[in-house]
């Protein structure tokens, strides 16, 4: 009978929801000098309001896939990441044009459907 729950535990483990990778710079940058809009999230795995975005932010990663980045960074795992990007307060949106220009920036948790406005603001089609 032990076995079973260890069974039922490892089942449920691997459906539990995955934090979206955190990007690296290497990825940033690519993101940033693809002709196509980007939205960084800047948070952390422990930030309640991050976790909240955590999924928003996977699904939209899959859905404009091809159209715009939509990319994670956890600063307290990437310090130089929130050193470069001038982060006060998590979670921190930024937003950037085709051209790789930062064209907003918003401080807390955002919706689905304001990422997706500020996006297509800053190009996406």
């Amino acid at each position: 009978m032990r076995w079973l729950a260890g069974c039922a535990l490892i089942l449920i483990a691997s459906f539990a929801h995955a934090e979206p990778p955190s990007a690296t710079t290497a990825t940033i940058n690519q993101a940033l000098s693809s002709g196509k809009p980007v939205v960084i999230d800047l948070g952390a795995r422990t930030c309640i309001p991050c976790k909240k975005m955590a999924p928003i932010l996977e699904g939209m990663a899959a859905e404009y896939k091809g159209k715009a980045s939509v990319l994670f960074i956890d600063v307290h795992a990437d310090k130089a990441a929130a050193e470069r990007f001038r982060v006060q307060m998590i979670p921190t949106q930024i937003f950037f044009n085709a051209q790789g220009k930062e064209v907003k920036r918003h401080i807390g948790f955002m919706d689905k459907q304001d990422l997706v406005k500020e996006l297509k603001t800053a190009g996406l089609k």
